[in-house]
């Protein structure tokens, strides 16, 4: 008879890490960033790497948060004919001058503001990347592959943004 392969869901990982309960650390932090403009993806990956140094994590992770409907924290490549490339397929894909009814200050009733613009292609955009990355952290460095940066990418207009880091894990001796 021929034995079973093991399943991945049998197996031990390959390396456990326990620690004790003094040992786990959580750390937050927010960063603000002024924007320039529509589709702008700024390279915040310095900034994070900072502050999993100084929470002095070892091995855990950290999230990076985009507090807006109207800019995304992504994980990619910084080569800036890519990142053209990228503003370009956002456009195509919800471009600014198209209708949408959350543009439509004579039917829409709710979330408005005062100086309310007209975004409905922002958020759309949105759609496509997201709100956050998490990041795992091992000997005390971000594990991002070989041309993986991290960006804020604003999908809007010029204007303060906040980013809020989130890390926890083992903290070092």
């Amino acid at each position: 008879m021929r034995e079973q392969p093991e399943r991945a869901s049998e197996r031990a990982p390959s390396r456990i890490v326990r620690a004790p309960a003094s040992e786990f650390r959580v750390v937050y932090d927010t960063i603000d960033y002024d924007t320039e403009h529509a589709l702008q993806f700024i390279d915040i990956t310095a900034d994070v790497r900072r502050f999993v140094t100084a929470a002095e994590i070892v091995d855990g992770q950290v999230a990076v948060v985009s507090l807006h409907t109207t800019a995304a924290v992504v994980v990619n490549e910084h080569e800036p004919l890519l990142l053209n490339d990228m503003a370009r397929v956002l456009r195509r894909l919800a471009p600014a001058d198209d209708y949408y009814e959350h543009n439509d200050f004579s039917i829409r009733t709710v979330n408005m503001t005062a100086d309310e613009r007209e975004n409905g292609h922002a958020h759309c955009q949105h759609l496509f990347l997201g709100t956050s990355e998490t990041i795992p952290i091992r000997a005390g460095e971000l594990t991002l592959g070989l041309w993986q940066s991290v960006f804020l990418v604003e999908l809007d207009h010029a204007r303060r943004r906040t980013v809020q880091l989130h890390a926890m894990g083992v903290a070092g001796a």
